[in-house]
């Protein structure tokens, strides 16, 4: 599962973000389970929030993406992820800037 910070973005910015770190976990041999709700039923962000916590019970990793820390919601979910015994992963602006480049063609 992956905890991303949401608040003021588009829903393309989202999936954007992720794309790439979906594709790199997979490739490390991880099944991604998605947390992107259906954006057509608009619902409150506890709504939300208690849907990751519900998908949460079901896997044995979270991996945190950059920002989480700045994020209510994640910063919840770090906690559930870690006092339940969840594997965590963090990772940095670096990494997703990294796939992005590769994904482009492009070296650091």
């Amino acid at each position: 599962m992956i905890s991303q910070p949401m608040a003021g973005k588009s829903d393309m910015e989202i999936l954007t973000e992720r794309e790439e770190l979906v594709e790199q976990l997979s490739l490390e041999g991880h099944e991604v389970v998605d947390t992107i709700f259906d954006p057509q039923e608009p619902r409150t962000p506890i709504w939300y929030l208690s849907k990751s916590i519900e998908t949460m019970d079901g896997v044995d990793a979270v991996v945190f993406m950059p920002g989480w820390e700045m994020s209510r919601g994640c910063k919840i979910e770090y906690e559930i992820a870690k006092n339940y015994g969840k594997f965590i992963r963090e990772v940095c602006k670096w990494e997703v800037l990294s796939l992005l480049v590769k994904s482009n063609g492009k070296k650091i």
